[in-house]
C-alpha cells in the first residue's frame, strides 16, 4: 500500500476515534495486566464476566497470592484454559509481589520474565499502561492488515515488524487498537461489513470482491 493511503486511512481511523481505549475492564495496572493473561484464546466479553468478582477478591500482587492457586482458580473457570490461567496469575503475582515491589515492570524484559506473559501480552501491557508506541498483533489485527494490503504475514512478529515498518510514527501508539475494533466490529471474519466500511476505498478485499 502506498505512503499516502497509509497516511489516509489512519487519518480516518483516528477522526472516528481519536483516544481508543482497551475493552478489558480493569483499575489499575496489575488488575490490566491479569486481564490480558487471561483474554489469551479467550474474549474480552469472558475475562470481564469473570474478573470483577476477581479483582474485588484480589484487587492486588499480595492479596492475589493470598487468595491462593486453588481460589484465583474458582473465579476464573469460565475462561478457557483456566488451569494453566490461575497457576500463571498466582506465580506471576508472587514475582511482582518478591521482585518488583508490586508494581508491574514498564519494560518488555521484565514483562516477559512473568509467568503467562508472552510477546504480545507484553505489548498490550507496555501500549495500555505505560503509553508505549508498541504493537499487539492479535487475529483481528492480522486480519485486517492483511485483506487491507497493509502488510501481509501470516507469522504475527514478522507481521508487527513490517507494520511498525510502514505505518507513520503519529499513528503508532494506537495503531493495533484500531485495528483490532475494526476488526472485531467491521471487518469481522466471517461476514464483512464493506458497505460501512470507513476505509473500503484502500482495501484489496474489497476491491477483489466487486
Amino acid at each position: 500500500m502506498k505512503k499516502n493511503n497509509i497516511i489516509a486511512l489512519f487519518d480516518i481511523l483516528r477522526k472516528a476515534n481519536p483516544n481508543p481505549v482497551s475493552e478489558l475492564e480493569y483499575k489499575n495496572n496489575f488488575q490490566l495486566l491479569v486481564a490480558v493473561v487471561l483474554s489469551a484464546q479467550a474474549t474480552d466479553v469472558s475475562v470481564n464476566k469473570a474478573t470483577p468478582a476477581l479483582f474485588k477478591a484480589a484487587p492486588t500482587p499480595k492479596a492475589m497470592v493470598i487468595l491462593g492457586e486453588d481460589g484465583i482458580r474458582e473465579f476464573i473457570r469460565t475462561i478457557g484454559l483456566f488451569n494453566n490461567k490461575a497457576k500463571s496469575i498466582f506465580a506471576l503475582s508472587q514475582i511482582l509481589l518478591e521482585k518488583h515491589d508490586s508494581e508491574v515492570p514498564d519494560n518488555r524484559v521484565d514483562l516477559e520474565k512473568l509467568p503467562g506473559v508472552g510477546h504480545k501480552t507484553a505489548s498490550v501491557v507496555l501500549n495500555v499502561a505505560f503509553g508505549k508506541p508498541t504493537l499487539a498483533v492479535d487475529t483481528h489485527v492480522m486480519r485486517v492488515s492483511n485483506r487491507l494490503g497493509l502488510a501481509k504475514e501470516r507469522d504475527p512478529k514478522k507481521l508487527e515488524a513490517k507494520l511498525v515498518k510502514v505505518i507513520p510514527t503519529p499513528y503508532l501508539q494506537h495503531a493495533h487498537h484500531w485495528l483490532i475494533l475494526h476488526g472485531r466490529y467491521v471487518c469481522t471474519a466471517r461476514s464483512t461489513k464493506c458497505e460501512i466500511c470507513s476505509i473500503a476505498q484502500f482495501c484489496e478485499f474489497n476491491q477483489n470482491s466487486t
